[in-house]
């Protein structure tokens, strides 16, 4: 591949990283305090891209005017950098949450949970709503209503349960966190449907069938669908 070629790659890949950078796209890739080190990536890419395409032109006007001809092959990479440019795959969702175990097995829990804030139902997050009814047998949640969003996955017994995945850093090491569904109200929705599912503690408890960990169970008493977050990983 000539440096053209190579310049051209650079600022599509340049340029697909800070459109998914300045926009909501990079929160399906990495957690939101990265965004600063994709926008300089990104600002790298373009003008490394210059620079080579300067370099270029003025080894051009300095040559014997003698062409130099390169595998044409080489602008086949050219292609997957469109991709990344036009393309933007859907956050991880039920399919990933199925093939990894509860992020709970690994949870650095508190020794004590500080009490819900006043209000019902109280909005929690997955995380909290599970470490709270499996590490506090679910002290902190007695008499209260609270509402959980995620998507819908299959559970090991076929039924729907709600899923996050949770991140470290970027998407290649994300788990999940689960939520099984109890009570007489089913949530029928497609897999991987963003929900808002209202309800109580369940003692009930599994474990999850891929690494063990305690997977905790929210009485139903209402739900409904709603659109996918604006930050999909907590």
């Amino acid at each position: 591949m000539n440096r053209q070629a190579q310049a051209i790659v650079m600022v599509l890949l340049g340029g697909a990283v800070l459109k998914a950078s300045v926009t909501d796209v990079y929160l399906r890739y990495v957690k939101e305090g990265l965004r600063p080190f994709l926008i300089a990536a990104a600002l790298l890419l373009l003008a490394a891209a210059v620079m080579t395409l300067v370099h270029d032109l003025r080894s051009r006007a300095g040559d014997d005017g003698h062409a130099h001809h390169e595998p044409r092959v080489g602008w086949l990479l050219i292609l997957p950098a469109i991709g990344l440019l036009l393309i933007a795959p859907p956050a991880l969702g039920s399919y990933a949450a199925g093939q990894s175990g509860s992020i709970l097995a690994s949870a650095q829990v508190e020794s004590e949970f500080s009490p819900l804030p006043p209000g019902d139902p109280v909005p929690l997050s997955l995380m909290d709503y599970a470490s709270r009814a499996v590490f506090d047998q679910g002290r902190s949640l007695e008499g209260r209503t609270v509402r959980l969003t995620g998507f819908v996955t299959p559970g090991p017994d076929g039924r729907p349960m709600v899923a996050r995945m949770v991140l470290a850093c970027c998407a290649a090491d994300g788990r999940p966190i689960k939520v099984g569904l109890a009570g007489d109200v089913t949530v029928d929705a497609p897999v991987d449907t963003w929900v808002q599912v209202i309800g109580t503690y369940s003692s009930r408890m599994d474990k999850d069938p891929v690494n063990g960990a305690g997977v905790p169970y929210l009485e139903v008493e209402s739900w409904q669908k709603t659109t996918a977050p604006r930050r999909p990983y907590e």
